[in-house]
């Protein structure tokens, strides 16, 4: 098998009957010029100063990885409010749960959260990567049964090609249980130009390629995971109340800072329970204890 490239004019249904099919697929020209140019000039020379993993099969030590992305770069706004990401996101992972509240029937329909953001560069020499599922971070049970924990992204800031560690994918593998293992044999390469972007769900077997080239590979990739689901990366504790407050709500509320549809993350102020998002104003930097006095 393959993994489907499909042009940036795809709809979002488009995209979600071929990532329920296959697992993943690639989207040419994700990114405008523009935004992959300024990925580019904010993180490079991070990248460059970044070390690679000490003695770390998995993480790579000829691999460099920078997290900590929105203090980095107000680039990031750009790529999780890209319709071809975020809006296939929301239909994916934001799948409505009937519950009781006493006698009344309702449903709660979870938000989609950032869960995590990395740039990684493959450098010459780096071996693959096992293969994994990234919603094991959950420790998600398989098949899923429609119920996604995770839409993974990964961008290619500079070409990727099979010989350069262009990211393993086992097509269809989403679909099977947690008892078959995934072989080497079954991962096909991601091969696109820079600034397309794999698109591929969180049960989806995948690693880091090998890199067998004379130069670094790059890639930046992001995760959007249903709001109920602990965040990966800490992001309160990665970025500033200021850093939060300098983004729009909408992007305020996908790192976190919010109590979200089904109020989970509430904090409480004087006796009442309240969303986390009311204390951010626009443009205002706070102290959370300060508040909280």
């Amino acid at each position: 098998m393959t993994v489907q490239t499909l042009p940036n004019t795809a709809s979002t249904d488009e995209i979600v009957q071929v990532l329920n099919r296959d697992g993943g697929a690639i989207i040419e020209n994700f990114l405008t010029d523009a935004v992959l140019e300024r990925l580019r000039a904010d993180l490079g020379a991070l990248l460059e100063a970044t070390p690679g993993a000490q003695e770390d099969a998995f993480l790579g030590t000829k691999t460099r990885r920078l997290s900590r992305l929105f203090m980095r770069t107000t680039a990031m706004a750009d790529v999780v409010t890209n319709p071809l990401f975020h809006d296939v996101a929301q239909a994916i992972l934001a799948k409505p749960v009937k519950v009781w509240f006493g006698e009344g029937r309702t449903e709660i329909v979870p938000d989609i959260r950032i869960g995590m953001a990395q740039a990684i560069q493959i450098w010459p020499g780096q071996g693959s990567q096992p293969l994994h599922r990234d919603d094991t971070v959950f420790l998600w049970r398989h098949p899923t049964g429609g119920r996604e924990a995770r839409l993974q992204i990964m961008i290619a800031i500079t070409d990727f090609e099979a010989a350069n560690g262009g990211t393993l994918v086992v097509p269809g593998s989403h679909l099977w249980d947690d008892e078959r293992m995934p072989e080497r044999h079954e991962a096909v390469p991601t091969e696109m130009k820079a600034g397309s972007a794999l698109v591929f769900l969180g049960s989806t077997y995948h690693a880091g390629g090998e890199n067998t080239t004379d130069r670094p590979r790059t890639g930046l990739t992001v995760a959007l995971d249903a709001a109920h689901l602990r965040q990966e990366e800490n992001m309160y504790l990665t970025l500033s109340p200021e850093v939060v407050a300098s983004y729009p709500e909408h992007i305020r509320r996908l790192l976190g800072w919010s109590a979200g549809r089904n109020f989970m993350g509430w904090i409480e102020v004087d006796g009442q329970l309240v969303d986390p998002a009311e204390l951010v104003n626009d443009g205002k930097s706070f102290s959370l204890a300060q508040e909280l006095e």
